[in-house]
């Protein structure tokens, strides 16, 4: 087990929560973080996410140094762009700062788990009609800065036709396959990854046949 799995369950060995979806979750009468998404429930504590959803994986995608001039002179900070996601459907994006890398880093993955979110997949490909959740049902879109990423479904097999910040998140949110096209400063890639996650988290914002059929 490695030191951050480790402390992970320490931490949850010793969570006392503080609200009354963490009592909830603590108490077993909330079993699955969809159970929180569909009743719109707010999560103010990570260690929810933590019993949930425990095979979360993390990628940093993203280190730089923050400088920023005080009264006590320059002071310099680490700020670590990191996205996690279970590879089936979850994904999340954070940002964490720190005066180490590695306490960036881990603010970094708390953030993102704060800001998980659900991503509609299914075979929405021309080319392909497998019925696999492989790629996405349909065309999405997402702004971050100046920065517009479009995602459209991909026949199987394609693989993920992008740029590697955009590969980074996609793959966490278990898209296989898929097609984009990217304007804008592309080369920022904390606005490359926001607008690929605003893309994703899209998905569940447009209306199916399927929907209004349940």
């Amino acid at each position: 087990m490695s030191n951050r799995r480790r402390s992970q369950q320490e931490a949850l060995e010793s969570w006392v929560p503080k609200t009354q979806l963490g009592k909830m979750v603590l108490e077993g009468q909330i079993s699955s973080i969809y159970e929180i998404f569909e009743e719109g429930y707010k999560i103010k504590e990570v260690e929810i996410i933590d019993v949930l959803v425990p095979d979360l994986r993390d990628d940093v995608i993203d280190i730089n140094l923050v400088q920023k001039q005080t009264d006590a002179g320059e002071r310099s900070r680490f700020r670590a762009i990191v996205a996690v996601g279970n590879g089936d459907g979850l994904v999340g994006l954070g940002a964490g700062k720190a005066p180490r890398v590695r306490n960036a880093i881990e603010k970094g993955i708390r953030d993102a788990k704060m800001n998980l979110y659900p991503v509609r997949r299914g075979c929405g490909s021309w080319e392909c009609d497998c019925g696999e959740p492989h790629t996405l049902p349909f065309k999405v879109q997402g702004k971050s800065g100046s920065v517009v990423v479009t995602l459209m479904p991909g026949a199987k097999g394609l693989g993920l036709v992008a740029g590697e910040t955009a590969k980074a998140v996609l793959k966490l949110a278990g898209v296989k396959d898929c097609w984009s096209k990217s304007v804008g400063a592309t080369r920022t890639t904390t606005s490359f990854a926001y607008a690929t996650f605003e893309a994703l988290k899209n998905t569940m914002k447009i209306m199916t046949p399927r929907d209004w059929a349940m």
